[in-house]
């Protein structure tokens, strides 16, 4: 039996473990997350291991509920050190799952803690983090992961206050804005003509017409670009497809700022459209276009009433209608705007398609991967999940062309996913090694294309 989070941890053979030496101190580049800009430039400090874990943690709030933890022990009124009892108590029954691991690594790395966490030692465990957290800001444990770039996700209305404060006081480590324009696209969700009377006053303008909400997301796009922007993203629930068929999406908007209904092809028009003026936009100013899509949100209505959003009641989409990627790219490469694009499904049925996807639009020379298959995301994010995305991949395009991991993550703690993340591809390519499938004398190459995946293709393919 192999010893728990060890050095060796993850890896299975000598030249994973070769592999993984020639790459486990390099920089990270997180290149989407979902870190507030604030903490980082007031160097936030947590107080308690609830604080910097639990808080705002919906992965763990939704394992704590699968085992029947009640709720006031997780988003509810109980104090920070009851809550983290409960989830101590849960935790050696997650066998199997990433969060045991990421957990312990967090603890191993950050705080100096290597005992398994479990309700004997909850007391103790307890103390020792408070103290170390005592003395450490979000500023330190960034620098204490080697993080050297990351990139926020932000609304086309936010103001960047933070981003250029932190741009200003000699922090050495980048926080850069990424453009995550989900709130102008969801035509169809509550609150929308709110929402487009906030975007006017940040563009400074009255959005009345498609013509001029077009204009607004310019002006939005513009601003963030002069504070370091290299990156947009989507969050679609499902790919939308335009049609000859129902409302224009000028017709929609207008209808859409009224309040008035929407079907969902008349949305899906709109949504459609503004994804290739919006991807347009991105080529033009060589910024890389990422899209999540395969989720259903929030399908738990008295959850959402009681709770909201983003409180682990989401799932997997079944039918992602990845398809309509088709019909998006080629738009784009039809013009010569088809702009970097990684795409990402929480579907993991979509793996081998999303690969093939991207090799059907790899038509331009000079850019290594420009429309690619992105890593295991959210529910995927776990061994055999991230296993199948690195498989699927080498099996379908060069595997050295991969731009590689991104936490996705709220916690300042999680850059531990990027060690993870690094574990299992150098087991990856040194199984590769160890079963004949790639020759001894050539492992210099296994070697670079580690280090490509961990570090230099997002250097090189987000211009950093």
């Amino acid at each position: 039996m192999k010893t728990f989070m060890n050095d060796s941890f993850l890896l299975e053979s000598a030249s994973a473990e070769r592999l993984y030496e020639a790459v486990k101190d390099l920089p990270i580049i997180d290149y989407h997350c979902h870190l507030d800009a604030a903490q980082i430039y007031e160097n936030k400090k947590f107080n308690d291991l609830t604080e910097a874990w639990l808080n705002a943690d919906h992965y763990k709030w939704r394992a704590m509920r699968n085992m029947g933890v009640e709720e006031r022990l997780i988003t509810g009124d109980a104090s920070n050190y009851d809550k983290f009892v409960a989830w101590a108590t849960v935790m050696p029954y997650l066998a199997g799952n990433p969060l045991y691991h990421f957990s312990h690594l967090e603890l191993k790395k950050y705080l100096g803690i290597s005992e398994p966490l479990t309700p004997r030692l909850a007391g103790k465990i307890w103390n020792k983090a408070a103290k170390r957290l005592s003395s450490l800001g979000a500023r330190d444990i960034m620098r204490m992961a080697r993080v050297e770039t990351v990139i926020t996700t932000n609304d086309p209305a936010e103001d960047l206050k933070y981003h250029k404060l932190l741009a200003g006081d000699g922090f050495e480590i980048r926080v850069l804005p990424g453009f995550r324009p989900d709130k102008a696209l969801n035509i169809d969700k509550p609150g929308y003509p709110e929402y487009i009377v906030s975007l006017s006053k940040a563009a400074g303008f009255e959005i009345d017409s498609l013509d001029a909400l077009k204009a607004a997301l310019i002006e939005r796009l513009d601003f963030f670009v002069s504070y370091g922007a290299v990156a947009s993203d989507h969050g679609l629930d499902y790919v939308p497809a335009g049609s000859t068929s129902g409302m224009s999406a000028e017709a929609a908007f207008e209808a859409a700022i009224k309040g008035k209904p929407l079907s969902p092809q008349d949305a899906d028009n709109f949504k459609f459209e503004l994804m290739v003026f919006l991807g347009r936009e991105y080529h033009a100013r060589d910024m890389v276009m990422e899209i999540h899509f395969g989720c259903v949100r929030n399908p738990n209505t008295r959850a959402f009433g009681a709770l909201g959003a983003d409180s682990g009641f989401d799932s997997v989409r079944s039918d992602t209608r990845a398809d309509n990627l088709f019909t998006l790219l080629d738009r784009l490469s039809a013009t010569g705007t088809l702009p970097k694009t990684i795409l990402f499904s929480l579907n993991p049925a979509d793996n081998d398609f999303l690969v093939s996807l991207s090799g059907a639009f790899n038509d331009n020379a000079g850019i290594k991967g420009r429309v690619q298959q992105g890593s295991a995301w959210w529910f995927n994010d776990h061994l055999d999940g991230i296993e199948r995305q690195i498989s699927a991949y080498a099996a379908g395009a060069p595997i050295a062309s991969f731009v590689g991991m991104l936490t996705d993550s709220r916690s300042i703690l999680s850059y531990a996913r990027h060690d993870y993340f690094r574990r299992i591809l150098c087991n990856y390519l040194g199984t590769l090694a160890e079963r004949g499938l790639y020759p001894a004398s050539c492992f210099g190459y296994l070697e670079e294309i580690a280090r490509d995946i961990a570090y230099d293709n997002v250097k090189n393919y987000f211009r950093l």
